[in-house]
């Protein structure tokens, strides 16, 4: 940015953090009803970025304390988020609280914020440990270790694809100097692995962007409620630091677009399939959004989620080498593995905490998916927004790599639960048509109806 702003500096993520802070205060607390759901959901999303802090300090500078602290900050205010998406059900009444800016002025910044943020992912090049995952990828691709069992273990599960993409991390505390530039990525500099990353992680954050907007403009009936949404996404400071981060911000964008396109059940399902093969975790909504479609839609749902996965099944195989690697990263992409024998990091590789708890963890997770399955029933839109933000939210606690830091994955979903107005009438009974492929009725006929 400095080669087109003249002495322009990048804002280091802590002072981001107090900016933006002050900003989305004043842009979106109310402060005519200050015990407002909306001041305290507001805080809370502020909460996240001092836990974000405490991680990456404690991982530069390799304190296990400060590590602790920082990942316990961000489950208990996940944990919050959890309870606060659960219930979300219950809030009958939802006043319409607007944001504090005109529909312009949230336009204008939205625009500014979202340019600053691109232009970080152009400009910024992947540093050692950005390239460390995708060098690992490459290595057991290319059929140099047990594809069969170190991928699964080293990588976690997911689209063996998508890891062979460096993680552009696009603010940091600290920062290698240009001098110590990691050999290892001038490889990755050379291929197009960097260009595709870049490519779709801005194309990842456009698609959450217009997805926010859309579904508010569709399914709210208020396009404002929307913009506010995407600019509250775009200022947090989760958002400025995850920005060039692919397989944080892709799975959130399909995610986002199911929403969007839930009249539509095999769309939806073939994008929770996408979603489900990129990153696997989505593979857990599956209950909710079947239980959502079981009255009317679930056979065009399911079908979709299967096209899509099939779609990527095929793909693997062509762009594998032999039949050995293909299985190893189908196994991959279906996280087909104990969890004993998952190699952890981040809050599950502390010393301090022994990962046999991550069990009764994941059967607890397990308990909820199953219960949001059965309850509440009938599901409207809200109900299914909430429920899948609060599957991703629980799915974070018992992540075997860096559990708690992926919330882009939730983070728009939720954000539109906070915006949202009353949802009751979007059931799938009332919005959706009972053929699979419904024909267009003679205007006589509607003329007719509408006498009726």
């Amino acid at each position: 940015m400095s080669d087109i702003l003249f002495q322009y500096y990048a804002v280091n993520p802590t002072t981001w953090f107090y900016l933006s802070s002050l900003l989305a205060i004043a842009l979106f607390f109310k402060f005519n009803r200050v015990w407002s759901i909306r001041n305290l959901d507001l805080f809370g999303l502020l909460l996240f970025a001092p836990g974000l802090l405490a991680v990456e300090y404690g991982s530069f500078k390799a304190s296990e304390a400060t590590l602790e602290l920082g990942f316990l900050w961000l489950f208990a205010v996940s944990g919050l988020f959890l309870l606060r998406m659960l219930f979300d059900s219950t809030m009958v009444r939802r006043p319409m609280l607007e944001p504090n800016l005109t529909t312009g002025g949230l336009v204008f910044l939205g625009i500014a914020l979202l340019v600053f943020l691109l232009a970080n992912v152009i400009t910024k090049r992947p540093q050692r440990d950005d390239v460390a995952v995708a060098a690992t990828a490459e290595r057991l691709r290319a059929g140099e270790a047990n594809v069969d069992a170190d991928q699964l273990a080293k990588l976690g599960p997911g689209y063996p694809l998508l890891f062979l993409l460096p993680q552009i991390s696009t603010q940091r505390l600290f920062a290698a100097d240009d001098a110590n530039a990691p050999a290892a990525s001038e490889a990755t500099r050379r291929s197009t692995h960097e260009t595709t990353a870049r490519t779709m992680a801005i194309v990842a954050q456009l698609a959450i962007v217009s997805g926010m907007i859309v579904i508010a403009w569709r399914h709210f009936e208020n396009v404002r409620l929307g913009i506010a949404a995407a600019v509250l996404y775009l200022l947090l400071p989760s958002t400025a630091t995850m920005t060039g981060r692919v397989d944080h911000a892709l799975p959130g964008a399909l995610i986002v677009w199911a929403v969007a396109a839930y009249r539509s059940p095999f769309i939806a399902g073939s994008l929770i399939g996408l979603a489900i093969g990129t990153i696997y975790y989505p593979v857990f909504l599956l209950p909710l959004w079947c239980s959502f479609y079981w009255e009317r839609g679930v056979r065009r749902f399911v079908l979709g989620v299967a096209a899509a996965l099939a779609a990527l099944v095929v793909a693997l195989w062509f762009t594998s080498p032999d039949t050995t690697v293909f299985l190893g990263q189908l196994r991959q992409m279906f996280g087909w593995i104990m969890p004993s024998e998952v190699l952890l990091e981040g809050f599950w590789a502390l010393p301090a905490y022994d990962p046999v708890f991550r069990l009764p963890v994941l059967a607890a997770f397990l308990a909820m998916i199953a219960t949001l399955a059965i309850w509440p029933a009938p599901k409207n839109l809200g109900t299914l927004m909430s429920c899948s933000a609060a599957v991703l939210l629980g799915s974070q606690f018992w992540k075997a790599h860096n559990g708690g830091l992926f919330m882009a994955w939730y983070l728009p979903v939720l954000l539109l639960v906070v915006f949202r107005p009353n949802l009751e009438n979007r059931v799938a009974t009332l919005v959706l048509d009972a053929a699979w492929f419904p024909r267009r009725r003679r205007p006589a006929a509607i003329a007719s109806d509408r006498a009726a």
